[in-house]
């Protein structure tokens, strides 16, 4: 079968993809006819394709996260490769696939990151810090070892939170050596806390996320995680007004350092801007990685990536 990377500017082509985004949309002409806008996706990246004159029938058989096989054509479309689709059917049974065949994952084990997260947590010296982080963790712990850090920008596939975490908190363990003027424990609480709502927020499928929950558009991540910090000290009966509660609270608060990134207040204490800095490295070049990955190694640029100004990277060869 065709990966999604493996495609060129012509190329024919039959395969078994998964329909990760569906939506009907209508020509320009006279009489407008309705088409499928679609996202097809396998394990090693997706594309962008148009699937033309659509039926009524077409659009009661297909949806979201179906299977599907399709053949098609590979062209390029404003310098960017896109798919138009010939024909599309449902799999079936005979057909010997399997939805999690299809899916992108973390290039580490589920167990083995959640399982470095909680070895993380159990390392902070400090008590009271480490019941909260215990009681906010316990709120996602199912969801945790599935869930994706974002819908497209970066860890946006399976396990794709925990891998930010484990990556961050490599990056944060670094950094206390190299800077022992920074609270080793806040660093590990923070890196932990920062996105521990994002399963909440979100509602996804698989690591593909299919839309914000009414909390998550209503109140969003960073004032979840905030709101069960301060429950957290409530229940075990830690002074809110304490200097570790204040300090945690900030860490989440400001790690997206500015107002228009959802972040109430900038960072103001020094493990909040090793924090904010620490969650802007990981994020950004796990979209340089994963673009890079994504992309056919014949091809000298990725596809231009939104979360760094729309920008696309060069594949330097030496």
């Amino acid at each position: 079968m065709t990966l999604i990377t493996q495609l060129t500017h012509q190329d024919e082509f039959v395969g078994f993809y998964l329909l990760k985004e569906l939506e009907v949309k209508q020509t320009n002409g006279t009489p407008p006819k309705d088409y499928f806008d679609l996202t097809l996706c396998d394990s090693s990246g997706q594309l962008s394709a148009k699937f033309w004159d659509v039926s009524i029938t077409d659009k009661e058989t297909f949806f979201p996260m179906d299977l599907v096989k399709v053949q098609g054509i590979a062209h390029l479309y404003r310098e960017r490769l896109q798919i138009k689709v010939t024909k599309m059917r449902k799999a079936i049974p005979d057909d010997g696939v399997s939805v999690t065949d299809f899916i992108r994952s973390a290039p580490m084990t589920p167990i083995d990151l959640v399982h470095t997260i909680k070895r993380a947590h159990e390392s902070i010296v400090d008590e009271e810090i480490k019941a909260i982080v215990s009681y906010c963790i316990t709120k996602v712990e199912d969801k945790l070892i599935h869930s994706p850090a974002a819908k497209m920008h970066h860890h946006a596939y399976f396990a794709g939170l925990a891998y930010h975490m484990v990556r961050m908190l490599e990056i944060g363990e670094f950094l206390c050596k190299q800077r022992p003027f920074l609270n080793a424990d806040f660093i590990k609480a923070g890196i932990i806390l920062h996105d521990i709502a994002k399963p909440e927020e979100m509602v996804s499928q698989l690591g593909i996320v299919s839309e914000y929950s009414v909390q998550g558009k209503l109140i969003g991540h960073i004032s979840m995680a905030s709101n069960w910090i301060t429950e957290a000290a409530i229940r075990l009966n830690i002074d809110l007004n304490s200097n570790k509660v204040l300090g945690l609270q900030h860490l989440v608060l400001s790690h997206h350092n500015l107002g228009e990134w959802g972040s109430p207040v900038q960072p103001q204490t020094p493990e909040a801007v090793a924090l904010h800095h620490i969650d802007t490295m990981d994020a950004k070049l796990q979209m340089v990685e994963d673009a890079l990955d994504t992309t056919p190694e014949t091809d000298e640029w990725t596809t231009y990536i939104r979360g760094l100004e729309n920008k696309a990277i060069y594949r330097l060869k030496i």
